[in-house]
Formats: structure tokens, sequence, C-alpha cells
């Protein structure tokens, strides 16, 4: 009877910490996925890898920063599988738009199709960065998200921002 009592209880609490964080699941299944099936496999994918290892959170770091991590982790693994299909994975203008029409309410500039095709260039490690940087996230969250140190996040930082500028400026 207890142990069900502490399932019900840590399936409640993930479920409201899920629920008022899941906005994270959808940025990167949308940075991530070139299709809407796609997108809602990943999503999946990511749950139940988050309700998997929810019992090993520590809870050392903010649940959002872990969400990150995994989510990331799930959707890089995801990208090398499908890597093996695709020669190159593309941000298609359906995908900018659907990114953009969530984060917008509807308004879709042409300077954030443009910025979202650069950021399609990056490899997966720079899109993760910058998609974190994009979020406000601080060098020091996003080095534990990441895994790296905050001195490497801002010469990362940087090596992506000219990169973005290149290509941006082609």
């Amino acid at each position: 009877m207890i142990d069900l009592f502490k399932k019900n209880k840590l399936e409640k609490e993930f479920i409201e910490r899920v629920n008022a964080s899941q906005g994270i699941i959808h940025r990167v299944c949308g940075m991530y996925c070139d299709n809407k099936e796609h997108r809602k496999d990943l999503f999946q994918e990511i749950l139940i890898e988050l309700w998997k290892s929810y019992p090993s959170f520590r809870g050392e770091s903010k649940f959002s920063t872990w969400m990150y991590r995994v989510g990331l982790n799930i959707a890089i693994q995801d990208l090398r599988k499908t890597k093996k299909k695709i020669d190159r994975f593309e941000l298609l203008p359906n995908k900018v738009k659907h990114i953009a029409d969530e984060e917008k309410g509807g308004v879709l500039e042409e300077e954030t199709e443009l910025l979202y095709k650069a950021i399609d260039e990056l490899n997966k490690i720079e899109k993760a960065i910058i998609m974190l940087h994009l979020e406000d996230k601080k060098n020091e969250e996003i080095a534990e998200i990441i895994g790296i140190t905050q001195n490497y996040v801002r010469v990362k930082m940087n090596r992506i921002k000219l990169k973005l500028k290149k290509i941006l400026n082609q």
C-alpha cells in the first residue's frame, strides 16, 4: 500500500513538473525534427525517457535544466539515427513557420526565418547551445545542460556568432 502511495505521489509530482515545463520539450523537438509526425514521436520518446529517469533526478540542478539535458540527449541520439538514413538534416520552411508560430503567436518575420535557416547550418551541439542562449539561459546553466565548462560555452558562443554572421552574409 505504501509503495503504491509513493508511486502515485511520484507520478503526480512528475506530471505537474512536466506540464509546467513542457515548452522545453516542444522547443527541443522543433529544433531537431523536420516534420510534425517526427516531432510527435520525439516528444513521446523524450517523455518516456524523462519518466524512466525521474526517480534518479536528485534535484542538484533545476528541473528545467535536467529536462533540457535529457531532451537534448534524446534528440541528438534520434538525429544520429536519422542522419544514417538522410545525408543532411534540413530545416524546412514549414518547420520555420511552425517554430515561429509557437513562439511569436503567428507573426513570422523574415529575419526570424533567416535566423532559423542559418541555425540549421550549425552542428548538433552548436544548435543546442544557441537554442539555450536564445532562451536567455546563462552560460552556467548552458554549461550544466550541455556538459561542458562555462569558459567553453563562451568560446563556442563566440564561434557560433561568427559562423551565423558568415552564413547570414552569404
